[in-house]
């Protein structure tokens, strides 16, 4: 597994890059309302990206993606395409931003909620949010991949929600995705140990039902088997000296308690 060690300047890149991603979910949450379309999302999330802030959107082409943000409504677990469909009250949905500057790759996701959320879409939603900070809070040198997936794991289901397995946070810098991958599922004192340097994102789909998902015939949109709902956080992290940083924190984070914000 070769895991690439940033060094202080390309940090600061990766710092950049991951404020730009913050920002665009910052700029969008006015827009998350019902009526409005995923499209129009993506429309404005792109303009921003490459008007305002000079930057690229990494999901457009990438692989053949066809959008700038991914946006993923309800029992849509990731990786939703956005299009003609229509917001309406008490929906959840998930903006997926990566954003290249100076080409470096900063990449977060958030749920809203559109008017007044269900309790449980709610429910998902904090269950997602709040397990993305349980791991998140394990980051620090020598700690291994198994004891943040093993935490994460055992905090969703201890609320009877079902982590995702077949998709998981990843290694990230020059490359959108690089090694290592982080599992939100595991055995802790296995896997990867983390050292200074690295940067990862940690990024939790929680369904509320079973944790079974298949991808739709467009190739890309994921969605719950049972159609349950499901819902997903995603930090970019950078390992420091003595703990982590968070590369991709919103203003309204920095401002409160980060667990059990959502």
């Amino acid at each position: 597994m070769s895991v690439t060690i940033k060094t202080p300047e390309e940090i600061e890149k990766m710092r950049v890059a991951g404020r730009l991603a913050a920002e665009v979910l910052e700029m969008i949450e006015p827009h998350v309302k019902p009526g409005a379309t995923t499209d129009e999302l993506d429309s404005i999330c792109h303009n921003y990206i490459v008007n305002e802030q000079e930057a690229v959107p990494a999901p457009l082409n990438y692989h053949g993606f066809p959008k700038s943000i991914c946006t993923s409504v309800n029992h849509q677990v990731c990786h939703g395409i956005p299009g003609n469909r229509r917001l309406k009250n008490g929906d959840i949905i998930n903006i997926d931003i990566t954003v290249i500057k100076e080409g470096f790759h900063g990449d977060t996701s958030k749920m809203f909620y559109v008017g007044k959320p269900t309790i449980a879409g709610r429910r998902v939603c904090e269950i997602s949010h709040d397990a993305l900070w349980v791991g998140i809070n394990l980051v620090r040198p020598g700690i291994q991949l198994g004891d943040i997936g093993s935490a994460i794991q055992q905090y969703v289901e201890s609320h009877h929600a079902n982590v995702v397995r077949e998709y998981c946070g990843h290694g990230i810098g020059r490359g959108f995705h690089e090694e290592p991958q982080v599992l939100h599922y595991g055995t802790p004192g296995t896997g990867l140990v983390l050292k200074p340097g690295m940067t990862f994102t940690i990024e939790p789909m929680v369904n509320a039902g079973r944790a079974a998902v298949k991808t739709l015939a467009d190739d890309w949109t994921v969605v719950t088997r049972d159609h349950s709902l499901s819902a997903q956080w995603e930090h970019t992290l950078l390992v420091t000296e003595d703990g982590h940083e968070v590369l991709t924190l919103r203003r309204e984070e920095q401002e409160t308690n980060a667990l059990g914000a959502a």
